[in-house]
């Protein structure tokens, strides 16, 4: 399927179970300001205001579907409308029947137009309803043989800037006195190099000045660290935009976390700064605690 143009109003409707939420969940992470379950009628004053919100509201995305129930009626016409104005898309999401039915039995929940009958009399009787729809979609999604991560990466994919990155890296500088980061999905300890707090000369300046970055990183051990760290981290960070992981960070810690994690932090940020599809950036917690 070939990218979608960057559009400042998206549609996103499509059958129930077809990956709705998913979808929107991707549009989100990449920015997007994503209203969930919107009636039909509320989609042109919607509109009206992303154009008054002078760039704020840069890029809008609706999830519009029968959960609308009756409301839901006026949704082809209202669609057509905004469409024929410019600048609005609709991405319909679809599934085969079958898929549909595993996946709501799979979750133990009724299909929204089931009433009395079976599923699968929900199901067909949705797709009669958004067979209009169906045919007018500028974008389509066949979900049936996606699981979640893949459908995210290619709601991602579509919608992407082209070059943006699908994943952001924070790199976390701290120091173990202070305690080990609990948020983080990696960490890392400086504690085997010497630490330039006993040499009064740089007991003041912290990772990010020249002398201490110069020392830390000329130690014996620093280089092979560096080198076998940033080969190890590559294909983590490749796997985690194949898996729709959006964000991950790397804690580096050292007694304090004033020289050695950041003079080591600042050096792997600077190493992973071309990594493709990842955008890096340096925190340091405990700077400036001493």
């Amino acid at each position: 399927m070939a990218a979608a143009d960057e559009g400042e109003f998206l549609i996103v409707t499509g059958m129930s179970g077809a990956g709705r939420t998913t979808a929107a969940n991707a549009l989100e992470d990449l920015g997007w300001y994503v209203v969930d379950n919107l009636p039909p009628q509320i989609l042109r004053p919607l509109l009206e205001l992303t154009d008054m919100g002078g760039g704020n509201l840069p890029k809008v995305a609706a999830v519009v579907d029968v959960r609308g129930r009756g409301l839901f009626d006026d949704f082809p016409g209202v669609a057509r409308a905004l469409r024929s104005r410019g600048g609005v898309k609709v991405l319909y999401l679809d599934a085969s029947d079958d898929v549909l039915v595993r996946r709501f039995e799979a979750v133990r929940r009724p299909h929204p137009l089931q009433e009395d009958g079976t599923l699968l009399d929900g199901i067909r009787t949705e797709r009669a309803r958004l067979a209009p729809i169906r045919e007018a979609a500028d974008l389509l999604i066949d979900t049936s043989a996606l699981n979640i991560h893949q459908l995210a990466m290619q709601v991602s994919e579509m919608f992407s800037e082209e070059g943006a990155a699908r994943h952001r890296l924070t790199l976390l500088s701290f120091g173990f006195k202070y305690g080990v980061p609990t948020d983080v999905d990696h960490v890392a300890d400086m504690r085997f190099l010497p630490n330039p707090f006993w040499n009064e000369e740089l007991r003041d300046c912290t990772g990010q000045d020249a002398q201490v970055r110069d020392f830390v990183l000329s130690r014996p051990g620093a280089a092979e660290f560096l080198d076998a760290y940033v080969q190890v981290l590559r294909p983590v960070l490749a796997g985690y935009q194949r898996e729709n992981k959006s964000h991950s960070t790397v804690a580096i810690g050292c007694t304090g976390g004033k020289h050695r994690s950041v003079a080591v932090a600042e050096e792997l940020a600077r190493r992973l700064a071309d990594e493709p599809g990842v955008a890096v950036n340096v925190r340091h917690r405990d700077l400036g605690r001493e």
